[in-house]
């Protein structure tokens, strides 16, 4: 099953060099490739995901080594209690390639895509400026463009903003709200939602309720 879009790794690497942590490799976006339900777009990754070291030996997918997430996806039936349990119960050195493509293919199965707006991993969990984000702006449209997911659900402020191109408060969005974004003459939905993750962890029961409206339609 291939997990991942690879026409666009040669310019998200080469980002990587010029906005990411050097020892460390870009992560690409992973799950159902066509026509996924939901396209997830986070903020960016960090040095917590273990597919970014060097040596790791399958794909470099988004928030592989982060727990709390999970707590989301659980919770909306991405995955099973079974794979959830696992990830909660897990330590560092379990966290393998076999259990990361299980994971994604499960994801897969449930026809969900999970991205980051930048590609570019950093140490920490410093926050990223605007212009950053921007300079992967096209290629996010590129990639959603190729994906033709049916709905776009844009995690925190300032990604959808970015990727709005206008300001946007996640706050002002309830049940099924939404916006649109046009590309190449196809319009998709994006769904703005709070941020559920680091600063954002108290925000993640309203992300959780909002997620399973907007998943609720699209009968997964």
């Amino acid at each position: 099953m291939q997990l991942q879009i690879d026409q666009l790794y040669t310019h998200r690497e080469k980002l990587q060099k010029k906005h990411g942590e050097k020892t460390l490799f870009a992560i690409h976006g992973a799950g159902c490739i066509q026509k996924p339900d939901i396209c997830f777009i986070f903020m960016n990754p960090t040095g917590k995901n273990i597919s970014a070291v060097k040596g790791w030996k399958w794909i470099r997918a988004p928030r592989l080594g982060t727990k709390n997430v999970r707590k989301i996806f659980f919770a909306t039936h991405i995955i099973s209690k079974t794979t959830y349990d696992q990830i909660q119960n897990m330590k560092a050195n379990e966290r393998t390639e076999n259990f990361a493509e299980q994971l994604y293919k499960e994801i897969a199965d449930k026809k969900i895509y999970i991205t980051n707006l930048a590609k570019c991993t950093q140490a920490d969990a410093r926050p990223l400026k605007d212009k950053v984000f921007k300079d992967y702006l096209t290629y996010t449209m590129e990639e959603i463009a190729l994906l033709q997911p049916k709905h776009i659900i844009s995690l925190g402020n300032q990604v959808s903003s970015i990727l709005l191109h206008k300001p946007i408060r996640v706050s002002e969005y309830k049940n099924n709200d939404h916006e649109t974004l046009t590309i190449d003459n196809t319009t998709y939905k994006v769904y703005p939602t709070f941020y559920p993750v680091g600063q954002g962890m108290r925000n993640m029961p309203l992300a959780i309720e909002r997620i399973q409206k907007i998943k609720k339609p699209t009968s997964l």
